[in-house]
């Protein structure tokens, strides 16, 4: 396990949880086998963030992009969420987690929707580790989501279109809106080798530090996610700049 510097600890690390369907395919298992793997990787990874001193974990659980899946695979998606929320949410609040959702949640199965809803009342309070979730969630959609609320800013007569900045679009994110306090990411992680964004956090991740990982998604240990922290922890972060 890779030997890390508290100091230089990211307060927020971004994980693309990729490659659960071609872990159920190599093993000749329904897709959605796959999925319950990776949720109890996706358990791990929470603990260990934790353990770890991160304050904010985000993962990309659903995109907006994922409906266009089979529709037994999108149902078992959202049949484990509510698995996980009714298995695990003692342990979240007992570990003094905070459970959050970037995206439009509203349009989910009923049941999911109010797991979900309960789970982001009863651990409101937890100052511990902010578990964000990326749910029905696509960086374009966001984006154009603040972009739309500008413009009726505007309309209205509440904004010239000169006094718009980056902190105005910034505020109309999912990041903004919902959770203010939340920084962005220095550190984005994908997994099972594939390396690209896939329309997550991308106004968020413009100075995001990048490690894609082979290990597919259920495969993914803690000790992978330490030598992906390890490997940001060693890179020269410049932000455009010189030192």
């Amino acid at each position: 396990m890779a030997e890390l510097i508290k100091e230089l600890m990211p307060q927020h690390v971004a994980v693309i949880m990729d490659g659960n369907g071609r872990w159920a395919k190599r093993r000749g298992v329904p897709r959605v086998a796959g999925h319950r793997a990776g949720m109890e990787s996706m358990k791990k990874i929470v603990d260990h963030s934790d353990k770890l001193g991160i304050k904010y974990l985000t993962v990309y659980a659903f995109s907006t992009e994922n409906w266009k899946r089979s529709m037994e695979e999108v149902s078992g998606i959202f049949k484990l969420l509510v698995t996980f929320v009714n298995r695990d949410l003692r342990e979240l609040i007992d570990n003094n987690v905070r459970v959050r959702i970037l995206g439009d949640y509203s349009t989910i199965p009923e049941d999911s929707r109010r797991a979900l809803e309960k789970t982001l009342r009863d651990t409101e309070k937890n100052d511990g580790l902010q578990f964000n979730i990326a749910l029905n969630y696509g960086a374009r959609d966001e984006i154009l989501r603040s972009v739309r609320g500008i413009a009726d800013r505007v309309k209205a007569g509440e904004l010239e279109p000169g006094e718009i900045t980056e902190e105005t679009i910034a505020e109309g994110l999912w990041t903004g809106s919902t959770f203010a306090d939340c920084p962005d990411p220095e550190l984005i992680i994908r997994t099972s080798g594939e390396e690209r964004l896939s329309n997550f956090l991308l106004w968020q991740g413009a100075y995001s530090e990048f490690v894609f990982h082979d290990a597919l998604w259920p495969d993914f240990k803690p000790e992978d996610f330490e030598d992906c922290i390890a490997e940001y922890q060693s890179r020269d972060r410049r932000f455009g700049g010189r030192k």
